[in-house]
This record gives C-alpha cells, structure tokens and sequence, in this order.
C-alpha cells in the first residue's frame, strides 16, 4: 500500500497589524482643526449676508427656506455610502445652518407647548437649536404672535398619519393672512410615563386626545379599566402625572426626562410608523427650491350645485398636475358650505400648476394660495 503523500505545512496567517491610535487620534484631531477652520468660515460668510437684511432689522427677510432646503438635499446628495446615515448628515448641517444664522440674534419660532411636546420636537428638526422657541398655550395663539410679528415663525401640527386632520390648524387659515413656509414630517413614538412602579398602579392616563387614539389597541390590551383622561398636550399629561398618585401620561422620552417621569413602558402606538406633519407658518411667500408642494384654500362658486368640486378639480387633470391631499371644512359663510384645502405637488410659479391655478380661480368664490413651501426631507 502507497504511503500517502504529506501535505505541505501553510503558514499561520501573518498577524493583522493593530492600528496605531495615537496616529488616528492624531489625524482626527487634524481633521477637526479643519472643520472648525470650515465653520467659523462659513459663519463669516452669513455675516456677510446679514448685512442685506432689511433695514428693519428682521433676520426673517435673509432667512430662506427653500435656501437652506437646497442645501440640505445636497448634503444628502454627497453623502451616497455614508458611513454617517443621512438623517445624522442633516441634523448637523441643520445645526450649522442654525449657528450660523443665529450669531446677531436668534430667529424666534413659536409652538404649540408647553415644552416637551412634539411640536417642539419639530421646531428643533427644522430650525436646529439655535432658535428662540416660544412655547404657547394654543394653537390660535400661535398664529396670533407670528401676525403681529412676535415671533419670526411658527409650527403647529396639521395631520397624523393615524389619526387624520388637525381641524384647528385649518381653520385658523380662514381668518388669516399667514403663509406656509414649510413642512416638517416627524416619527412619533409615544412612551407611557408615570411615578409608580407597575401597570396595576396606575388608575388614569392622561394624554392629548389624538395620542390616546394613536395607543388605543395598546391601552385596550394592557390598561382596559384604567380612565382615559383627554387633555390640551401630552406634556400637559405628564405635568399630572407628576403631581397626581395613580396618573399615568403618554409623551416623549423628552418629556420624561423634563417632568421627571419613568418610561414605564417605551413606543406604545399601535402603528409603528405613526408619523405627525407640522406645518411652518410665517409672513412671506416663498420662491421656488426646486422640489416643492404648493396648499391652496378654495371654494365653489356659490351658483355651483352638482359636480361642483369635480369642476374645480378638472383643471389639474387638464394640466398634468399631481394633487397629494383634499380636506374639507365648514366655510362658516352659511350652513352645508365648504372650503377644500388642496396640496398640490409643485411651486405656484411653476408652468403648469400656474396654468392650473389660473384656470381653478376663474371658478371659484374663494381662492387663496396659502403658500409654496419645500417638501419635507426626511
């Protein structure tokens, strides 16, 4: 019998060289010398901006939207394979932008609070923390101090993925001259927060009326006898959970940690992609950002009976023209009338919607363009 051929030895893999740390940390400590070098550049540059500011003193008028969304779309343009994810990309770039814009004094954005909301929450996603946020007790009041000039801007909420329309904030477009200067869309994730140290403790929840909604299976499933105790905020809710033995609230992780609270249990909605659309209001129109959405307020002629509201639709089907949303509400002019707030897909100054819009106005008794605005990014 042949004896076996013997196999020859392999060498044992060469041992991967260990990076050499304190050259990384040296080289990252060069990087950061680079960037902060980039920054206060880029700060100098929105000095010089700031100059043009109207003699007024507003920052609003040098402050664009649709400016600093094109910047943000080309962050996300460079960032193709990371390793930063690009929601991390922009919220840094959005803190950038908002340094830099705040240096002479800080844009003040009013928003539904008390603070600890998520209308906060979309304040700081779309102007960064550089702002002067000013919390209110209502969304009327809101509008009241972005009209009289109290505040540069505001944020209210407009629609839930889960729950639908924010009547109020619609309404309050028929009694004003405010624009829609922006969007901004927001996960939400709602925790239920309280002192005690287990479920069977607690005896009431208290939330905003629309939180309750977005956690009725979870509530029905593991707090069936608990009272559900609506309130004006989920901040509001955690205030009382707080100060009330056996009160429960459903709010933020933010909110849990401003009042206090305990996360009794973590993202409690029954549709894990609940998501809120705040709009941004303020007192100017908005020129084109290259990726936009237009809202109009509009209503029947009032000799229009049958087919009314298909009249007034045709001429977006005639031009090629996308409509993304269709609310109606009482125009309070008399009973059964209704105004239609429509968000259309592009800028009013685009050719066609123009087109469209011009054609829709000539058969209408109301007609307002509420603003064109960027589209959320992210």
């Amino acid at each position: 019998m042949a004896a076996r051929p013997k196999k020859a030895k392999t060498a044992a893999p060469a041992a991967e060289a260990k990076p050499d740390l304190s050259l990384i940390r040296e080289q990252i400590d060069a990087v950061d010398a680079r960037l902060h070098a980039l920054i206060n550049t880029r700060a100098q540059l929105a000095q010089q901006v700031g100059i043009s500011k109207h003699k007024d003193g507003h920052k609003v008028d040098f402050y664009r939207p649709e400016r600093e969304a094109q910047v943000l779309r080309k962050a996300l343009d460079r960032n193709q394979g990371g390793p930063l994810r690009d929601e991390e990309v922009l919220r840094l770039f959005r803190e950038i932008m908002s340094a830099c814009l705040a240096q002479e004094k800080p844009l003040k954005v009013a928003f539904l609070g008390p603070e600890g909301t998520f209308t906060q929450a979309a304040v700081l996603k779309h102007f960064g923390h550089s702002v002067r946020a000013l919390s209110l007790a209502s969304i009327d009041e809101v509008f009241q101090e972005v009209q009289a000039g109290s505040a540069d801007f505001g944020v209210v909420p407009v629609e839930n993925s889960t729950e639908g329309t924010v009547n109020n904030t619609l309404d309050r477009f028929l009694n004003t001259s405010l624009h829609i200067c922006g969007e901004v869309e927001l996960r939400i994730h709602h925790n239920l927060l309280g002192r005690m140290k287990g479920l069977e403790e607690i005896e009431r929840v208290c939330a905003h009326p629309q939180a309750l909604g977005q956690c009725r299976g979870w509530l029905d499933e593991h707090l069936p006898n608990a009272e559900r105790v609506p309130v004006s905020s989920n901040a509001e809710g955690a205030r009382r959970a707080r100060d009330e033995r056996g009160t429960a609230a459903i709010a933020s992780d933010t909110a849990a940690e401003i009042y206090g609270l305990d996360i009794l249990s973590p993202k409690i909605e029954d549709n894990q992609d609940n998501t809120t659309r705040f709009l941004v209001i303020g007192r100017k129109l908005l020129r084109p950002s290259g990726t936009d959405k237009t809202t109009i307020l509009v209503s029947p002629d009032d000799g229009d009976a049958s087919g009314a509201l298909l009249r007034l639709l045709e001429p977006f089907a005639r031009h090629g023209v996308s409509l993304t949303r269709i609310e109606s509400r009482p125009s309070r002019r008399r009973k059964w009338h209704y105004v239609f707030f429509i968000d259309i897909e592009g800028h009013a100054e685009d050719a066609k919607l123009a087109k469209a819009l011009s054609a829709l106005e000539k058969r209408a008794s109301l007609f307002r363009v509420l603003g064109s605005y960027p589209q959320a990014i992210l």
